[in-house]
């Protein structure tokens, strides 16, 4: 069972966060309502929740039923030109094959060994650059790939080989863009019932601690038990008047020297 399957949601506050509470007593203390009282920031958690999901939606079905991953892709025409070294180059050729798993598909131009061609490009690179022409932004997708290839080739260079199966940064950057635009926003009001339902979306995550960009997406508050039992202690008004007195007569010591010290200096 997830931890955060058996949070209890409260309500919305502010229009930011969600109010919660757990049960974090031990098995002797096992009680009905919670005793730690949490805040779930709604926009970091949405994020969570829709980043976790583009990833599930990015990879090809038909693979992911034989037990592989491979990124679904989108050919391109005309084919990106991206220019490499010679080093690069054999890097990529050595490994294209293993490219293909993460929606690239190349091909080296015999004329030219400084160049590349890129003819599919991961499906999610190009819903992220439809994004911001509706954005009237500039093209993206080139120097999304260029990174990529960057990334890879560092890869291949440090673990003769790559670690396959591991989603690239680049590919959890973009992500992470398009997850942060269409989650739920601050100042958005949310219903009980559409709070439970995000809470419990949101215990299904993998990593569900985290926003799409590593911030924290809840934050304990108090351990309601505590507060119940601690009492605000009085001040001991008998060893204030003690520190008071201590002081005066500390003061009316040291003010005859003072004046001594002045008389001197005024004599000189």
């Amino acid at each position: 069972m997830s931890f955060l399957s058996i949070l209890q949601v409260l309500q919305q506050v502010d229009n930011k966060f969600i109010a919660c509470l757990i049960n974090t007593r031990n098995g002797m203390e096992k009680k009905a309502d919670g005793n730690l009282l949490i805040l779930v920031d709604q926009h970091a958690a949405h994020e969570r929740i829709r980043l976790e999901q583009l990833i599930a939606d990015s990879y090809e079905k038909e693979a992911a039923a034989c037990g592989k991953k491979k990124m679904l892709s989108s050919s391109i025409s005309p084919p990106l030109e991206i220019e490499v070294t010679e080093e690069q180059r054999r890097f990529l050729r050595c490994c294209y094959k293993n490219l293909e798993d993460l929606g690239l598909e190349l091909s080296f131009p015999e004329t030219n060994n400084s160049l590349i061609l890129v003819r599919k490009v991961p499906m999610c690179f190009i819903e992220r650059e439809a994004n911001e022409l509706r954005r009237k932004r500039q093209p993206i997708t080139k120097s999304i790939v260029e990174e990529l290839i960057q990334e890879q080739v560092e890869l291949l260079q440090t673990t003769r080989g790559g670690a396959r199966g591991t989603l690239p940064l680049t590919f959890l950057k973009v992500l992470a863009s398009q997850a942060c635009h269409g989650a739920i926003k601050f100042n958005e009001h949310l219903t009980l019932e559409e709070s439970c339902r995000l809470i419990e979306a949101l215990s299904s995550c993998k990593l569900p601690f985290q926003c799409a960009h590593g911030r924290p997406s809840m934050l304990p508050l108090a351990d309601i038990d505590h507060l119940q039992q601690e009492k605000q202690p009085k001040p001991n008004l008998t060893r204030l008047r003690k520190m008071a007195r201590a002081w005066q007569l500390f003061g009316k010591k040291k003010e005859p020297i003072l004046k001594k010290v002045k008389t001197v200096n005024c004599n000189q």
